[in-house]
C-alpha cells in the first residue's frame, strides 16, 4: 500500500511511545526486515511470503486465504520510505490515541481499521470485476499498514479536530480539515487511476477511513446503549418509605404535611429519619 500524503502531518516528534504502539512497530519492522528483506530476498526463489501473507484478491476469493485481510498490514514494500512513513505516523498518531483510549480499545480500533480496509478492498475489487469483466490488480499483493494508519488519521481528526497540523509540512490547518482534504485526495486519485489501476492502493486507504468510521459509530452506539440499560437499575434502587406514625394531636386528620420540604422535614421541627413532621414521604437511596 502506498504512502500518499503520509508525510504531510507535522507534530511533536517527542510524543512518548506507548506499549501497544511499540509492539506494533516492532512486529512490522521485524516482519519487513527479517522475512521480506532477508529471508525472501536471499533464501527464497520467489516472493512467497509476500504472496502468502499479503492481500491478493484472487487468493482470498478463489482459495479462501481469508487470513490475508489481517496479515497484509504487517508487511511492507521494498521501498524503505513506505515502512518509515507508516511507522512514524503510527507512533505520532497512535501514541496519542492509545493514551486517550487505553491499550485495549486502541488495539481493537487499529486492527479493525486495517482488516476492514482489506475486506472492503477485496469486496470492491470483486464487484468491479463482476460488473466490468476486467480483473486488473486481482493478482497483485497489497501490503502495508496504510489502511490502519488512515483509520488512525480519522480518529485523530475526530478527537483532536481543533489541533493545528501542517499540510505538506508548510500550511497550518485544523486536524479535522486535514483529514477531509486527505480523503478527498484519495478519492480523486482513485477516480483518476481507476480501481486497481494505481501502484498505490488508494481503495484500501479509503477502506481504512470507512472501517474506522464504522468502528467509532458502532462503539459509540454500544456505549450509549449500555448506559441507557444501566440507568433504570439505578432508578429502581430508590425506595419510597412512608412513616404512618401520628405525632401530636394535629396528625389525627391525616392531611398532608404543608410545612415539609422535599425530604418531608417540617420547617417547624419534629422531622425524623422516618419522615416529615406529619408523616410525609421520604426518599432514600
Amino acid at each position: 500500500m502506498g504512502n500518499r500524503g503520509q508525510g504531510a502531518v507535522q507534530m511533536n516528534s517527542m510524543v512518548p511511545i506507548t506499549p501497544v504502539v511499540k509492539w506494533l512497530i516492532g512486529i512490522c519492522v521485524v516482519v519487513w526486515l527479517v522475512l521480506q528483506v532477508i529471508v525472501e530476498k536471499y533464501f527464497l526463489d520467489s516472493p512467497q511470503i509476500t504472496f502468502g501473507l499479503g492481500l491478493v484478491p484472487l487468493s482470498v476469493i478463489e482459495k479462501f486465504f481469508v487470513w490475508q485481510v489481517f496479515t497484509y498490514q504487517f508487511l511492507h514494500s521494498a521501498n524503505v520510505f513506505h515502512i518509515v512513513f507508516n511507522m512514524l505516523l503510527l507512533w505520532w498518531l497512535g501514541s496519542e490515541l492509545e493514551s486517550r483510549w487505553g491499550s485495549k480499545l486502541f488495539l481493537s480500533y487499529y486492527l479493525v481499521s486495517g482488516a476492514g480496509a482489506g475486506v472492503l478492498y477485496v469486496l470492491v475489487m470483486a464487484l468491479h470485476g463482476w460488473i466490468t469483466g476486467t480483473f486488473t490488480g486481482w493478482t497483485t499483493p497489497v501490503v502495508g499498514a496504510s489502511g490502519a494508519v488512515f483509520g488512525l488519521m480519522l480518529a485523530y481528526g475526530v478527537l483532536f479536530g481543533e489541533r493545528i497540523v501542517y499540510f505538506m509540512m508548510v500550511f497550518p490547518m485544523r486536524a479535522k480539515w486535514f483529514v477531509v482534504i486527505l480523503g478527498a485526495v484519495e478519492v480523486a486519485t482513485l477516480l483518476n487511476s481507476g480501481i486497481g489501476g494505481s501502484q498505490e492502493a488508494n481503495l484500501a486507504h479509503l477502506g481504512g477511513i470507512a472501517a474506522g468510521y464504522g468502528f467509532l459509530k458502532t462503539y459509540t452506539w454500544w456505549q450509549q446503549r449500555r448506559w441507557r440499560n444501566k440507568s433504570p437499575k439505578r432508578g429502581r434502587g430508590l425506595k419510597l418509605v412512608v412513616d404512618n406514625e401520628r405525632r401530636g394531636e394535629g396528625d389525627s386528620s391525616g392531611g398532608p404535611d404543608r410545612d415539609g420540604g422535599p425530604d418531608g422535614d417540617g420547617a417547624g421541627g419534629g422531622s425524623g429519619k422516618g419522615g416529615g413532621k406529619n408523616g410525609g414521604p421520604k426518599y432514600w437511596n
